[in-house]
């Protein structure tokens, strides 16, 4: 099975990272894409706005329900901290050797690519698809192992909705079926139960 590797804080999920597991797994040519949950990105060691792993992962669970092809994967959260990819794609491929994996990433994290640990292996080795953001053009890609693909831009950020909960804005439409219950009943971001 050709197997795609979205990871991501998800702090929270909302329908951009949804939207875009969809595409990619449609039209990416994956059988499946794993929504991975990272404990912390190395790159944003201090980052004092992550609600616990935990909940985190409750509202993927949420997310995702049973749709087909997309799935949850927690492994990174028993794995040792801060979490680089290089080392989670060796535990899968080793844990699952019948299952190629592919990793998906923004065109913010290309422009920084470089900077992570061992992206000339991961390149190498299991290859990198990249999808487009505001703000961070991506043009031609001549590496190779890594692809573009033309996906559906979606401006919505964690941080602006963590932001726009804080204040008590209504952000029905922005979070996933159940997600945005979840943070009311837990007064998460900074919200109220009676916002």
């Amino acid at each position: 099975m050709k197997i795609g590797i979205l990871g991501g804080s998800f702090n929270p999920v909302h329908i951009g990272h949804l939207m875009l597991a969809s595409f990619v797994k449609q039209f990416g040519g994956f059988d499946e894409v794993w929504l991975m949950l990272s404990p912390l990105n190395p790159l944003k060691v201090g980052s004092a706005d992550l609600i616990p792993d935990v909940m985190r992962l409750k509202m993927l669970d949420i997310a995702i329900g049973n749709f087909p092809g997309i799935k949850v994967n927690d492994i990174e959260l028993s794995m040792p901290r801060p979490s680089y990819t290089i080392n989670t794609l060796r535990y899968l491929s080793k844990r699952y050797p019948r299952h190629q994996f592919k990793l998906i990433i923004g065109a913010d994290n290309w422009k920084v690519f470089d900077q992570w640990k061992d992206s000339d292996i991961i390149l190498v080795k299991w290859g990198v698809l990249i999808y487009p953001r505001p703000g961070y053009p991506i043009g031609q890609v001549f590496v190779d192992g890594a692809e573009v693909i033309k996906a559906p831009i979606a401006d919505i950020s964690s941080t602006f909705l963590r932001k726009a909960l804080a204040r008590g804005k209504d952000m029905t439409y922005f979070l996933p079926a159940g997600v945005y219950d979840y943070i009311k009943e837990n007064k998460l971001y900074g919200s109220g139960s009676d916002k």
